[in-house]
C-alpha cells in the first residue's frame, strides 16, 4: 500500500467538539432547584389556612378552649359539624348556594358568549364604542349601584325571590373580554365556510363556534359560579327571608351566635369551601386551557 492509498485520517468537522458531550451547566441545575422551592413555598402559603381550617374543625371543644390547638389533634371528632347542622338549616342554604350559582353561572356563560361572539366575529356600527363602554363599567363598584338595583329589582316585584340575585348577574363585563378574545382566534375562514352553506348566525354559534369553546365555557362557567358562590352583600340585601339565605349570609348568622366557637365557625366555613373547591378541581384542565387561549396572562 502506497502512501496515497493509506486511510486518511477522519478530522473533526470544524465548530462542532471532538471530545464527550458537556454536562449540564450547574447555573441551570441551580435555577431549576431555586423555582422548585419558589412554587413549594408558595404552595405551602396557599394550602396553610386551609390545613389550620381542617384541624381546627376536627379537633374536640376542649382542646380549643384550653389553648391546646396542635398540629393535628390528639382526637378526631365531628362535633363542631353536628352542633353547626343542629342550630343551623344548613342543608337548605347549601340547596339555595347551589341554585342560584348554578343558575347564574348558566346565564352569565350563554349570554357572555352571544355577546362575545357578536362582538368577535360580527361587522357593525359602534361595536368598539359598545365594547369599551362595556369594559368601563369594571371601574365602578357594586356598592355604587345597588340603591339603582335595589329600585329596579322592587320596581319589577323581585325583592326576596331567587331572581333578585339571579337576574342582576346575568352578564360581566370581564366574562365579555375574556369571550371576545377567544372568539377573535376561531379563523374566519370556518365561519365563511359555513355562511355559503347556509347556515344562520345561531346555526353557525351553535354547529361551528360552541363545540371549539369547551375551555372558554369552563372558564366562563366556574368564575361566574365562583362570584356568585361567595356574593355576600347583594344577597344579604335581596333575601329577606331566613329559609332563602345562602351559605355566606348563614356564616354571617353563626358568627353572631356562636361568638368565641371557632371549631364550628371553621366546620361552616368548610362546608361552604369545599363544593367549590371540587368544581375547580374538575374543571382545572379547561380553566387553565381557556385562559392561556383567551392572552390573558
Amino acid at each position: 500500500m502506497t502512501a496515497s492509498q493509506a486511510p486518511r485520517s477522519v478530522s473533526a468537522r470544524p465548530g462542532r467538539p471532538s471530545g464527550p458531550r458537556p454536562r449540564r451547566p450547574h447555573g441551570r441545575r441551580r435555577l431549576t432547584v431555586l423555582r422548585t422551592l419558589v412554587v413549594l413555598v408558595i404552595a405551602l402559603v396557599v394550602i396553610a389556612p386551609l390545613y389550620w381550617m381542617l384541624v381546627v374543625a376536627l379537633s374536640p371543644r376542649a382542646e380549643l378552649l384550653g389553648g391546646a390547638l396542635r398540629v393535628w389533634p390528639r382526637t378526631l371528632t365531628l362535633e363542631n359539624f353536628e352542633r353547626v347542622f343542629s342550630a343551623f338549616p344548613v342543608v337548605e342554604w347549601l340547596g339555595n348556594s347551589t341554585a342560584i350559582a348554578v343558575s347564574v353561572a348558566v346565564l352569565t356563560t350563554a349570554v357572555n358568549l352571544l355577546a362575545g361572539y357578536a362582538f368577535a366575529q360580527l361587522r357593525f356600527r359602534g361595536s368598539t364604542v359598545l365594547f369599551f363602554i362595556a369594559l368601563a363599567t369594571l371601574t365602578i363598584p357594586v356598592q355604587v349601584i345597588m340603591v339603582s338595583l335595589f329600585r329596579i329589582v322592587t320596581g319589577l316585584q323581585l325583592y326576596g325571590t331567587y331572581w333578585a340575585v339571579i337576574l342582576p348577574s346575568a352578564a360581566s363585563a370581564f366574562g365579555l373580554f375574556l369571550a371576545r378574545q377567544f372568539l377573535l382566534s376561531i379563523p374566519k375562514e370556518l365561519i365563511e365556510a359555513a355562511r355559503l352553506d347556509g347556515a344562520g348566525h345561531f346555526t353557525v354559534f351553535m354547529r361551528v363556534v360552541l363545540p371549539i369553546s369547551k375551555p372558554l365555557v369552563a372558564v366562563l362557567f366556574f368564575m361566574s359560579l365562583l362570584s356568585s358562590w361567595n356574593d355576600f352583600a347583594w344577597p344579604l340585601i335581596a333575601l329577606r327571608e331566613n329559609r332563602l339565605f345562602t351559605l355566606p349570609i348563614g356564616l354571617l348568622y353563626l358568627q353572631g351566635q356562636f361568638n368565641s366557637d371557632y371549631g364550628a365557625t371553621m366546620a361552616f366555613a368548610l362546608i361552604d369551601i369545599v363544593p367549590i373547591l371540587i368544581v375547580f378541581l374538575v374543571f382545572q384542565r379547561f380553566f387553565v386551557q381557556g385562559f392561556a387561549r383567551s392572552g390573558i396572562k
